[in-house]
């Protein structure tokens, strides 16, 4: 009877071996694909990112060239009361309406208050901006930044 029950033993570990060697061989099989398709997105990612950064530095490089012409500033009228309310339009701070124009927030404030003017061509950014809507100055916000 021992035997037999030795013999009932071996046989049922090797159907489960055989049996568990199935089921993992296809789990391994899907294992490898995930990890190849994992490596096939992160070479996309990484070319996708080394595309969007040359793309951002040519939008930068276009971003500096357009600068705006002196000629609008020639007649165009300086006023405290518009600069608050283009900064109020835009919904900016002094901080960020001031980054645009390459002056600190402070320099904003006293635009405003009437304690200075602005230089010829920040006076031509000025006018520049007020042809400008929210999107277009989010959008050169975030390439200065960068």
């Amino acid at each position: 009877m021992a035997n037999l029950n030795n013999v009932l033993n071996e046989r049922i570990s090797r159907i489960a071996r055989k049996e568990i060697k199935v089921e993992t061989g296809n789990t391994r099989k899907l294992a490898l694909q995930h990890r190849r398709d994992i490596a096939t997105l992160k070479r996309q990612i990484q070319d996708l990112t080394r595309r969007l950064s040359f793309v951002e530095a040519q939008a930068k490089r276009s971003m500096a060239q357009q600068k705006p012409s002196p000629e609008l500033a020639e007649g165009a009228r300086f006023s405290p009361r518009s600069v608050k309310a283009q900064r109020n339009r835009l919904g900016l701070s002094a901080e960020k309406f001031g980054k645009l124009f390459g002056v600190t927030g402070l320099t904003v404030y006293s635009w405003e208050n009437g304690k200075f003017r602005p230089k010829k061509e920040q006076l031509a950014k000025l006018v520049a901006v007020r042809r400008m809507g929210k999107r277009e100055v989010a959008k050169r916000l975030e390439l200065t930044r960068g």
